[in-house]
């Protein structure tokens, strides 16, 4: 299990929304790249980065700080936001990201889903699962599309999708702590370990996990860490002594 740090950009700036209300952002450092170089310097390996602006939009606006973030750390980087083409795909796996989240497009176009992990693999793409009572919620968390979470989980493992982020909306950077439970239940639609998004209050969280570590591939983490309830150290450590509880 390991810890991702959150950098959301919006507007070039690194920033949090409150339940993914673009009306309500709380921005934490005018350059992301430098925030993910604190990361780094803090002990994190993974990244997790949404461009907020391409997940409204529709195609990826920051790929430039994107390829900075890239070429300054040695992080592992995961990107989603806006990924809606083979091109928008090839291109931050050209700058080196280690994972693209398709998320909308699981829904709104899942011949393209299909394609692209026939053409780029299964562990090279993750499926973003972001969900409200749990109704799968795209366009940028936008608008509701009427499919079940665990409904649409089990759809990616049939198209051979290894990695899946479920991001609870409801407690999205609002540090309301984690439900295992709902972690616990996506594993067993989708059949590999999840990682899991939205509402890390303090380290207390990430231990809450310990019990359901067999379903939990790794724990994103934003708010807490920029309002300093939680620090990397503290994630880093706690996420490693929860791996070391799986059967």
């Amino acid at each position: 299990m390991f810890l991702l740090p959150a950098i959301d950009i919006l507007d070039g700036k690194a920033v949090r929304l409150a339940k993914g209300d673009y009306n309500a952002v709380t921005v934490y450092n005018d350059d992301p790249v430098s925030q993910a170089r604190a990361f780094a310097g803090q002990g994190a390996t993974w990244l997790h980065v949404v461009d907020l602006d391409g997940a409204r939009s529709g195609t990826p606006d920051n790929v430039e700080v994107i390829e900075r973030i890239l070429k300054e750390t040695n992080l592992n980087v995961e990107v989603g936001g806006g990924v809606r083409s083979m091109a928008a795909i090839e291109r931050l796996m050209k700058a080196g990201v280690t994972r693209v989240v398709l998320g909308t497009a699981l829904v709104r176009d899942p011949a393209f889903a299909r394609e692209a992990v026939r053409e780029f693999g299964g562990d090279a793409l993750v499926a973003g699962i972001d969900a409200k009572g749990g109704d799968v919620a795209v366009s940028g968390w936008c608008e509701g599309s009427g499919i079940a979470a665990c409904e649409l989980a089990r759809r990616m493992a049939d198209e051979g999708y290894c990695h899946l982020v479920y991001t609870d909306i409801a407690r999205d950077g609002m540090r309301t702590g984690l439900d295992p439970q709902a972690y616990v239940a996506m594993y067993e639609a989708f059949g590999h370990p999840v990682v899991a998004s939205g509402g890390v209050a303090s380290v207390d969280d990430i231990r809450s996990l310990a019990p359901a570590a067999h379903a939990i591939e790794g724990v994103i983490a934003g708010r807490a860490i920029y309002e300093g309830s939680l620090t990397v150290e503290e994630g880093v450590a706690a996420c490693m002594a929860a791996e070391g509880t799986r059967c």
